[in-house]
């Protein structure tokens, strides 16, 4: 076996270096228009939607942790800053006082019903709309080929099916 790089193809190269804008480009744009519409951060529109998708609307703060792919530190920062805007609340659990529970509040609710229709939008706007309907198949057969690498516990749970959320508020499509 040689130990010489497996060096990429011009045409493997060039869609790796489109993944990688991809990558790198779509973050900052989602977050801009989050911040300009409704003054929340990607990651808080993140911890807010799932939260939002949880049974009670509540979850523990390691899970949330897990299912958002941050650290306990950032998730715990993120949630005082949310906490102090009435968007969730944290609370020990009964059944286990070692952990902490993230529940979304009445307030935390409306900002995701308030929010999700011009992130939604912008999603479209960004990547759906300009996909025909086979491309969109390819993207998601793509995605979830590329996920088994790097997510293969599922903890972002992006390899499981959705649900088609036709007529409600949409939180599942609206998560990323």
């Amino acid at each position: 076996m040689s130990d010489d790089p497996r060096w990429l193809t011009a045409r493997q190269l060039q869609a790796w270096m489109r993944l990688e804008a991809v990558a790198e480009l779509l973050p900052a744009a989602l977050d801009h228009q989050l911040q300009r519409d409704a003054d929340l951060t990607h990651f808080d529109y993140l911890v807010l939607a799932k939260l939002s998708e949880a049974p009670g609307r509540t979850l523990r703060m390691t899970a949330l942790a897990s299912g958002t792919n941050a650290t306990l530190p950032r998730l715990s920062h993120v949630a005082a800053r949310l906490e102090s805007r009435g968007y969730l609340t944290r609370t020990r659990s009964a059944a286990d006082r070692r952990a902490t529970l993230a529940t979304l509040t009445e307030a935390g609710w409306a900002k995701v019903v308030a929010t999700a229709p011009a992130h939604v939008a912008e999603v479209r706007r960004l990547v759906v709309d300009r996909l025909t309907s086979d491309q969109l198949d390819q993207l998601d057969a793509i995605a979830l080929a590329v996920l088994g690498a790097l997510d293969p516990d599922n903890r972002l749970q992006a390899q499981t099916p959705v649900a088609d959320p036709s007529g409600a508020c949409g939180n599942a499509v609206v998560a990323s």
